[in-house]
């Protein structure tokens, strides 16, 4: 039962119906030996100890920052760096413990996070820059804003996590669920069946997703990204911004799909996704909703002609 609501709680995994056997995978003895797209950087934060991976694609007079999602990785950014990056600097960065940025231990708190990406923006000697952030690489960028306003001039929001409300009871529940075993454990059937679901329409090219997240298996450096997975579930209940929604005053750009199946989140508070996305462009002082019909939780890789062309805008629109 715990692996199968896994899936409510991984909300930024997109899994396609995978063609590649199992049994034709190879083994990997680190995530370092994930195959990215754009070449990858590494920069050590001294302050935090962590070495952080990234992305630096383009030049222009606007810098954006992408934040995967729980349980994801930079490489959910790949059908929109080229894009944003003709007319913008694009980073797309690997949350400590994902992906190829160091795994120590951490708390896995959403404060934790905007720490590390105010380091991170400060080390590369950045100015203001624009925070895009998927679910909770979301709500990661709008607590940066509530930390350090100073150095984020925009957000772009895609099918964030905060928008919802949960009880204590409810907070509770995410953290009995989320356990290490339960992502460590999690089968190859479950791993492509219970993620599908943060798609209207399974793309064809979203393979490399559910192989890698199989071939992640093999890593000596697997256990710390689960410890990491079941920490950022604890983090995102423990720092919750539905009550600080009112207090962002930048410029604030909000995607969500229609069709999304993970928020609201239909096992305790069963409902309709637009009334969530609303709720939160209700309290933004300055934003604006873009909603994408026949579109699941995974809107910038299903649907990322349209996140390209509003993002795009919204960033010439900046000053």
């Amino acid at each position: 039962m715990k692996i199968k609501l896994l899936s409510i709680l991984i909300m930024a995994i997109g899994l396609g119906a995978c063609s590649t056997p199992y049994s034709a995978l190879k083994d990997i003895s680190s995530f370092d030996e994930l195959d990215y797209k754009y070449p990858v950087k590494k920069v050590y934060l001294p302050k935090s100890e962590f070495t952080i991976a990234y992305t630096d694609e383009g030049k222009g007079d606007n810098t954006i920052i992408l934040i995967h999602g729980l349980g994801s990785y930079l490489r959910a950014w790949e059908k929109n760096i080229g894009e944003l990056s003709k007319t913008n600097r694009v980073i797309a960065i690997d949350l400590p413990g994902y992906g190829k940025s160091s795994k120590e231990p951490h708390s896995g708190m959403m404060t934790f996070y905007a720490g590390i990406v105010n380091e991170f923006v400060k080390e590369l000697k950045l100015d203001k820059v624009v925070i895009g952030g998927h679910s909770m690489g979301g709500q990661i960028g709008m607590t940066t804003y509530l930390q350090y306003p100073q150095i984020v001039k925009g957000l772009v929001l895609a099918a964030p996590a905060g928008f919802e409300r949960f009880t204590k009871g409810q907070k509770q529940w995410f953290r009995d669920v989320m356990t290490l075993d339960g992502v460590r454990l999690t089968t190859p059937e479950a791993i492509q069946n219970n993620l599908a679901s943060n798609f209207y329409r399974l793309p064809k090219d979203a393979d490399f997703m559910i192989y890698e997240r199989m071939q992640m298996r093999s890593a000596k450096d697997f256990i710390p990204y689960c410890y990491a997975v079941v920490q950022s579930v604890h983090g995102m209940v423990d720092n919750p911004v539905i009550d600080y929604l009112q207090d962002i005053k930048v410029p604030t750009l909000i995607f969500f799909g229609e069709n999304d199946n993970l928020i609201p989140n239909r096992y305790l508070n069963p409902g309709r996704t637009v009334d969530i996305a609303k709720f939160g462009a209700s309290k933004i002082p300055n934003n604006k909703l873009v909603m994408i019909p026949k579109t699941g939780h995974f809107l910038m890789f299903e649907k990322a002609e349209i996140f390209n062309r509003e993002t795009i805008g919204f960033l010439k629109g900046l000053k």
